[in-house]
């Protein structure tokens, strides 16, 4: 996929030239659902309703690939004149240096250079092209499975990425009118856990009252989260077994790991609690230092 930034694609189809890629720039799509079975996680988007926003500003279907851009720094060179859009964690776009707003339909010439700032909230932006990102698809998904190496590899310095024919029309859409990711106490519905009663009995109210900080070494596998500890009162080891989004995990440290998109397909930690599907896109917004608070339900 990497090659020198000059040219386009064949038959003239534009390419995005990627000349800074920032601190983590994947190619990310919904995923591929169903290959469980088969050793194969669905990974995709880590915020979900942020990419399918971002396709639907451009006339995109939903599913389409796009970039997911970890606290900006993404700079690329359109080689004809294409239209984008950027959802999730809020940062400037500028195209040869003029502002233009996120969650809108951006159109850019031929040979402008478009640059994502830093976000003032939340971590990981998606960028969508009018057409989608066109790389080759592995196992029906064009999405960056970064635990099992699955699918296109991470974006870099260099990389180019064909544009797809667009279908359908643009929407008759200038904003999108929604909510950023917050820079405050991250709030996540949870679920009691399969595996809640290989702690003591008050584990659960510990997980509701203590304020967790995501820690630094968090990525799109999961969050390690510091706070309390919630004690086991069961020794041994559990079999393997399936995992979800939205697992809290609880490794020996008695603090839990929150799983994200590129989480494994099986693990042998118990599960605690398990985040609502709906929530887990919040989850992904949390920067290291941020707070998560549990709430049952």
């Amino acid at each position: 996929m990497s090659g020198p930034a000059t040219g386009g694609a064949p038959g003239g189809a534009p390419v995005l030239e990627v000349l800074e890629a920032g601190r983590g720039t994947t190619v990310q799509d919904l995923g591929r659902p169903g290959l469980a079975a088969l050793g194969v996680g669905r990974s995709g988007a880590a915020d979900r309703a942020a990419l399918r926003l971002a396709n639907r500003l451009v006339g995109n279907p939903e599913g389409h690939a796009g970039l997911e851009v970890t606290l900006g720094g993404l700079t690329l060179v359109a080689t004809a004149a294409v239209t984008v859009a950027v959802a999730g964690a809020p940062c400037s776009v500028t195209v040869d240096g003029r502002a233009e707003p996120a969650y809108s339909c951006v159109r850019v010439p031929a040979g402008a250079t478009v640059r994502l700032g830093t976000p003032s909230t939340g971590l990981r932006g998606y960028l969508a092209v009018r057409g989608g990102v066109d790389v080759a698809p592995v196992l029906g998904s064009r999405a960056t499975d970064t635990l099992a190496g699955v699918g296109p590899p991470p974006v870099e310095a260099g990389t180019r990425l064909p544009v797809g024919r667009p279908r359908g029309p643009l929407p008759d859409v200038d904003l999108a009118p929604v909510s950023p990711p917050t820079g405050g106490d991250v709030r996540l519905r949870v679920l009691p856990g399969p595996r809640l009663d290989w702690c003591d009995p008050g584990a659960w109210a510990v997980l509701l009252a203590t304020p967790w900080e995501v820690s630094a070494d968090s990525d799109r596998v999961g969050l390690r989260l510091g706070g309390a500890e919630l004690r086991r009162v069961r020794d041994g080891e559990l079999p393997s077994e399936g995992t979800v989004p939205g697992a809290l995990q609880l490794p020996p440290t008695g603090r839990p790991t929150l799983l994200l998109a590129d989480h494994p397909v099986t693990g042998g930690y118990p599960v605690v609690g398990v985040v609502r599907s709906a929530d887990v896109d919040r989850a992904a917004q949390a920067r290291p230092g941020q707070r998560l608070r549990f709430v049952a339900g």
